[in-house]
């Protein structure tokens, strides 16, 4: 059911002449006031949907993103969302790319201005600088205190939606809460470390490597490097886990599933040591009869079962039963639509702050 890596997220756009000032001030890709987020490589450029960046500027009226070679051709989709508004899509390539900035921003004002490759593939942006107007600088940007982890596949990537993983449930969920948050997520891909579907890897190798698993469609980056995770900017709090669909489509059994899920919690809390992790079940495939096609029934309850034997007390079960309804998905993938994934944010909006978590109160960052 989920699409071969071949497969091209068209996204609609604004296309905007590369016009800069002239006496502009330039921002070098390793000035310490650029926050970058998500997966980038040394070149630096991203890999996995949503990883970017955001600058906090003073006296801001332009801003355009010099790009290098390794950006994706003949562009990349990005989502840009200035002072905490809506993400609005503009596509971007090697060059000088303007970003918009909305009229009401007021240059005497200091401007959040978030940037995130929106695609699950086609998703490459390769800084090389950030020219801003002159007069204006960077300014410190303060992470939220929260920060998601979600890691699935195309039920969290994004895959078939307009804006891509801008209007995914697990980026929804983090910006009701007001938190940094990071997708790392691929369609296709199965937990276990398989071919599955265009991916060479399984999530549960592919997570710990730099690179999505789209490398290996590359020709000037077909290797994976290992991610180092105290390249984070900020510490994850929340992990939150929604994958199996694909696990089952290549048959690995019910054992076989339950014992590649508690190996990969294991290595995961090497890593994260005590955060609370939040294992979904699948809300199943609905169809137009009513009925749901499900899978792992009953062996994501045994996988948290086995972490609270051993003593972890912090891994729980989020039961999305009768999350997902026929209304919610698209007729031709069974994937959910964007009122679907509204739907599914909503839903475990309401479970996480029924188990004791709060939004913040405002960004901590203000604009």
């Amino acid at each position: 059911m989920l699409v071969f890596l071949g497969f091209v997220l068209l996204l609609p756009a604004m296309i905007y002449a590369a016009v800069a000032e002239p006496s502009g001030v330039t921002i070098k890709n390793d000035h310490p006031l650029i926050y970058y987020h998500g997966r980038w490589d040394k070149s630096p450029g991203t890999w996995w949907a949503g990883s970017g960046l955001k600058v906090h500027v003073k006296n801001l009226r332009s801003l355009a993103l010099n790009l290098g070679p390794h950006t994706t051709a003949p562009l990349a989709a990005i989502g840009v969302s200035v002072n905490y508004g809506e993400f609005v899509t503009v596509n971007v390539s090697a060059g000088a790319n303007v970003i918009p900035i909305p009229p009401s921003v007021k240059p005497s004002s200091n401007s959040v201005v978030r940037i995130n490759v929106e695609g699950w593939q086609d998703n490459r942006v390769n800084l090389e600088t950030i020219t801003l107007n002159s007069g204006a600088a960077l300014l410190p940007y303060k992470p939220s205190k929260l920060k998601f982890q979600f890691i699935g596949d195309s039920l969290s990537a994004g895959q078939f939606l307009p804006k891509g993983v801008d209007q995914a449930w697990p980026f929804l969920t983090g910006e009701h809460f007001k938190a940094e948050h990071s997708v790392t997520a691929q369609p296709g891909a199965a937990l276990t470390d398989i071919l599955s579907y265009g991916n060479v890897h399984g999530v549960s190798f592919q997570f710990f490597r730099t690179e999505d698993t789209g490398f290996y469609y590359t020709t000037d980056h077909n290797f994976t490097t290992p991610w180092d995770f105290s390249a984070d900017r900020v510490s994850t709090t929340h992990i939150v886990i929604h994958i199996g669909a694909n696990d089952a489509s290549q048959n690995v059994t019910d054992t076989q599933f339950v014992q590649v899920y508690s190996d990969f919690l294991t290595r995961v809390r090497t890593i994260y040591h005590s955060q609370p992790i939040f294992v979904f079940t699948p809300w199943g495939w609905p169809n137009a009869d009513g009925s749901f096609g499900y899978y792992y029934q009953g062996k994501y309850q045994d996988i948290v079962s086995k972490r609270a034997a051993i003593g972890d007390k912090n891994v729980f079960l989020v039961d999305t039963t009768g999350w997902v309804s026929y209304a919610d998905v698209f007729p031709e993938n069974v994937h959910p639509n964007v009122p679907g994934h509204q739907n599914i944010a909503n839903k475990f909006i309401a479970w996480l702050e029924n188990w004791g978590l709060s939004p913040e109160r405002q960004w901590a960052t203000s604009a």
